[in-house]
């Protein structure tokens, strides 16, 4: 009993964001009960997909204490990148590694430009972001690429069981291979240290910039994945593909729990928040709501996620303050 109290306060705030999106399935489907038919609930788990790979990835650059704006942009190459090589033949599985290099090469890139170059992250991104989506126009001279084949098409969108994808399995692996990186690993220990306390981990003896270009690294693979399933998903590569998506990934995150001041988050409670904003999205259609409404719903959502980890943090100092008392007394 005392191991079971244990793991559940050491999940609360997964917990306390799955409750959430329990309550937001029942609410919507109370009002339509046809948001409950599994074909339903499937549509919204692979709605959450591809926001799901990018929210993962910008999950590690922020608990660095930084942030990924680039994470769009860099899914656009992606797809056009992956797009060009399945039309030119390129064997899908290869097109799939030469994807996920891409991405690791532009993490590097942003890693590089954080730790070498001494900016901040949001500047560093906020750049990289404009030119990653310049290159994607100049490979396709802002035309999508058309006719990708089908075998490619097959990785992602082949259907183990009706309305259970490939994708959503990718989705999956993806998660444990990064909450492994990040709770079992020394890499996923440093990173947690530098969002906590950067100057006293480099004291420690830690290259600190190595561990935050790995985890950038991380973060612009997250956006290539999302990328290729994107351009399964839609059979033809956009150079505007992903544009805006920075934003409901770091919403994703914030929701899961995802400290924005870094230090804190889990891969977990990011792949819930990812799984709360399709809910939203897909029960508003449901219901008949116009859709212009989820970005009010989004914007409420992040504020009030926000406020509650200012809240935790003051309780738990309070707590603290308490407990150091009594022990002194």
């Amino acid at each position: 009993m005392e191991k079971l109290r244990k793991v559940m306060k050491s999940y609360t705030r997964e917990l306390s964001t799955l409750l959430a999106l329990m309550i937001i399935i029942v609410i919507f489907s109370a009002i339509a009960p046809r948001y409950l038919e599994i074909s339903n609930l499937m549509d919204i788990v692979e709605q959450g997909t591809v926001n799901g790979f990018l929210a993962i990835g910008v999950t590690c650059a922020i608990i660095t204490g930084g942030i990924d704006l680039s994470v769009g942009s860099a899914m656009a190459v992606s797809i056009v990148t992956c797009g060009r090589l399945a039309v030119a033949g390129v064997p899908p599985l290869a097109v799939v590694v030469i994807g996920l290099g891409l991405g690791a090469l532009i993490g590097t890139i942003n890693g590089l430009l954080v730790t070498k170059m001494k900016l901040q992250p949001f500047i560093a991104t906020m750049g990289t972001n404009s030119v990653l989506r310049g290159i994607a126009y100049l490979i396709t001279g802002g035309w999508p690429v058309l006719n990708i084949p089908k075998e490619f098409r097959q990785i992602f969108q082949y259907s183990i069981v009706p309305n259970l994808r490939m994708s959503m399995i990718v989705l999956v692996l993806m998660a444990v291979v990064y909450s492994f990186i990040l709770k079992k690993r020394k890499t996923g220990v440093y990173i947690y240290a530098i969002g906590s306390n950067e100057e006293a981990t480099k004291l420690s003896g830690v290259n600190t910039d190595k561990f935050k270009i790995m985890a950038y690294m991380l973060c612009s693979m997250g956006a290539a994945m999302a990328g290729m399933v994107t351009l399964a998903r839609l059979g033809t590569g956009e150079p505007t593909g992903g544009e805006g998506y920075e934003l409901n990934a770091i919403a994703a995150a914030a929701i899961g729990g995802t400290s924005l001041a870094g230090g804190k988050g889990s891969i977990l409670g990011t792949v819930l928040g990812a799984l709360i904003l399709s809910a939203l999205k897909i029960g508003l259609v449901v219901v008949g709501m116009d859709t212009f409404y989820q970005y009010i719903a989004t914007g409420l959502i992040i504020i009030v996620a926000v406020y509650l980890e200012v809240v935790q943090q003051k309780v738990s100092g309070i707590f603290s303050k308490k407990k150091k008392a009594v022990q002194r007394a």
